[in-house]
């Protein structure tokens, strides 16, 4: 019998019951799974793993509050789908924040309640190491309540070859000046083909779990993440699951899955169309039954809107990730979903489940058990930064920069 036959012939049925039991399926299960299985059977399925994983705290789902600061938009990288960087020698377009300016928005975290920063930039052929150390190390003295959540593996690659050090040296030393715990950055598409093809100045997919490895091996973990809909087909998709739990299964680093969807406006992705909403929701599921090892998943409102953020509580994600007081990179691709916390808050709870502010590493920092004790300060929002860069031009604290 051809593999073909072999999958054709899997009881859809008989495998979704034994994912729903806790047992392991295999990549080609997964994508049958995936692809033919009744879409409301899957989301049961991933909510009765999700139950059980989370047996006692079942109705609670969670949500963060950060910040992601944009410090540069100069990148040497070039992906097709992103329309935030400039390149190295477009003076008009291209900027970076002052170190005074990322402490006023680190406050300004801090005052609303926000226990994240996601540092988040382009790759600037300028920045080594010590640009980072210098701004981790600042942070945590002014702010060492602040979590530093940020950055990824193409990153390190990146500030590992400008400072021309090894990627071991160059984690131990950013995370010796305070970075706490690796972003899923740069994951886009693990698989060859689909990388290449919107992100070709990238590393390898192998070259990424490679170094997010290293990273789980010296202490830091990261979360990881998928980016749909930029023409990969879905037993890429699986592919790129199978790669996480291999890595997972030697280092058990990655402390949450997120996979979000494509954003078409503004980037060098012509006819690209993004993942439907119910292609992200079956994702939702399917990474919850696939990914037996990654203890969180998690629903991404920003890309998708906030109903179907809502209906991801029920095909097994179990937070809502974050409400975050600043964000411009996927904004600037054509994401305009907002929200605020008393609006998270109203969506957790009338998907039937509890609210709870989280920490980076998913400890619940406050119950909203009672509705009567809800907060009222609806200043704790996300939005475009009034500090983006609009038309071409900078706000006064972003200086323009043209490298060499």
């Amino acid at each position: 019998m051809t593999e073909k036959a072999e999958l054709a012939s899997l009881d859809v049925a008989a495998v979704l019951d034994r994912a729903a039991a806790g047992g392991r399926i295999t990549p080609e299960e997964a994508l049958v799974l995936y692809r033919d299985a009744p879409l409301h059977a899957l989301g049961a399925a991933a909510d009765a793993v999700r139950r059980r994983k989370y047996a006692g705290t079942e109705h609670i789902a969670t949500y963060i509050i950060e910040r992601n600061i944009n410090y540069t938009n100069v990148c040497v990288t070039a992906c097709k789908f992103c329309a935030f960087y400039a390149a190295p020698k477009d003076t008009k377009k291209g900027w970076t924040r002052d170190l005074d300016d990322i402490l006023r928005r680190c406050a300004e975290t801090v005052e609303l309640g926000g226990t994240q920063i996601m540092f988040q930039g382009g790759h600037h052929p300028d920045y080594g190491v010590e640009y980072y150390e210098q701004h981790f190390s600042a942070i945590k003295k002014a702010f060492p309540q602040l979590v530093i959540h940020s950055l990824g593996a193409s990153e390190v690659e990146h500030m590992a070859r400008i400072s021309k050090v090894s990627v071991e040296e160059a984690i131990t030393r950013i995370h010796e000046a305070g970075l706490d715990s690796f972003a899923g950055a740069g994951a886009e598409l693990l698989p060859e083909r689909p990388r290449k093809a919107i992100a070709p100045l990238k590393e390898s997919g192998e070259r990424w779990l490679e170094i997010m490895e290293t990273a789980h091996k010296l202490g830091v973990e990261s979360t990881s993440t998928m980016l749909m809909g930029t023409g990969e087909t879905n037993a890429e998709r699986i592919e790129h699951l199978r790669m996480i739990r291999d890595v997972q299964d030697r280092t058990g680093g990655f402390r949450a899955f997120i996979p979000y969807t494509y954003q078409p406006e503004n980037n060098h992705l012509k006819g690209r169309t993004q993942a439907t909403l119910f292609e992200y929701l079956r994702m939702i599921a399917i990474a919850r039954l696939f990914l037996d090892n990654v203890q969180h998943i998690q629903g991404s409102w920003l890309t998708t809107g906030k109903e179907v953020g809502q209906l991801s509580l029920h095909y097994g994600a179990d937070d809502l990730g974050s409400i975050m007081l600043e964000e411009n990179v996927v904004s600037s691709a054509g994401a305009k979903h907002r929200s605020n916390r008393l609006e998270i808050i109203d969506l957790i709870r009338k998907a039937g489940r509890t609210p709870a502010q989280r920490a980076t590493t998913y400890e619940h920092l406050v119950v909203h058990d009672d509705p009567a004790n809800d907060p009222v300060d609806d200043r704790v929002a996300s939005h475009i930064s009034s500090t983006a860069i609009e038309g071409g031009t900078a706000h006064p604290e972003l200086k323009l920069i043209a490298t060499n």
